[in-house]
């Protein structure tokens, strides 16, 4: 998704001539730290999950996660500020409310992940990193995929609503989705596991008798 989103919609950065230039203008100066702490938690928030990555370089995951949690809550206030101020260039009270929702939902759920790492809660920490990032970066990419592909994104800014409407609204929901299809796995895993182990020794145990 990333990859589309950079072609389809971030190309504008590497062309000067873009007609996208005119339309930030007014809030370019606000964009450049709003870009670069959203980048630093699209790039760094997939590090803070793999196990062995974790495991092995716990010092390198602690200061990772402080700068995902810094950048957190530099670029989703910085959203709604911007978002806010394109109402002046005719877009609708609408994309604010939602943008001050998933700022919002973004900045609680990662907000939760850090008291419960600084208590000790470590599952519950990572489920709530999970939510984080679903509430974040992934509706960034989400809304502009889905409006991109199915060319949705051409129909007028009301069907734009509903799609940025829908993700923010199913966030939690899917992320959630995402933390039970893994307990899923890992319980199915471990019991593959667990058979694998004990058929070795019913095994021994009948060749003995």
């Amino acid at each position: 998704m990333l990859a589309y989103v950079l072609v389809h919609d971030e190309s504008f950065l590497v062309n000067s001539n873009d007609p996208e230039w005119p339309h930030i203008q007014s809030f370019r100066w606000w964009l450049l730290p709003h870009g670069l702490a959203g980048a630093c938690a699209f790039l760094l928030g997939p590090l803070q999950f793999p196990d062995r990555l974790r495991r092995r370089f716990v010092r390198l995951h602690h200061v990772v996660g402080y700068i995902y949690i810094v950048s957190v809550f530099v670029a989703a206030p910085l959203g709604v500020y911007i978002q806010h101020t394109e109402e002046g260039l005719g877009f609708a009270r609408s994309f604010t409310l939602e943008t001050i929702l998933q700022g919002g939902l973004w900045m609680a759920t990662t907000g939760i992940a850090l008291a419960l790492i600084l208590n000790g809660k470590v599952q519950q920490h990572r489920e709530w990193m999970v939510r984080s990032f679903g509430t974040g970066p992934l509706i960034f990419l989400e809304v502009r995929v889905i409006g991109g592909i199915t060319g949705w994104e051409n129909l007028g800014p009301h069907v734009n609503e509903i799609i940025v409407w829908s993700c923010t609204l199913s966030s939690i929901f899917m992320a959630d989705l995402v933390l039970e299809a893994e307990k899923l796995l890992r319980a199915r895993l471990s019991r593959a596991r667990a058979q694998s182990a004990a058929r070795p020794a019913a095994e021994t145990f009948q060749h003995i008798s």
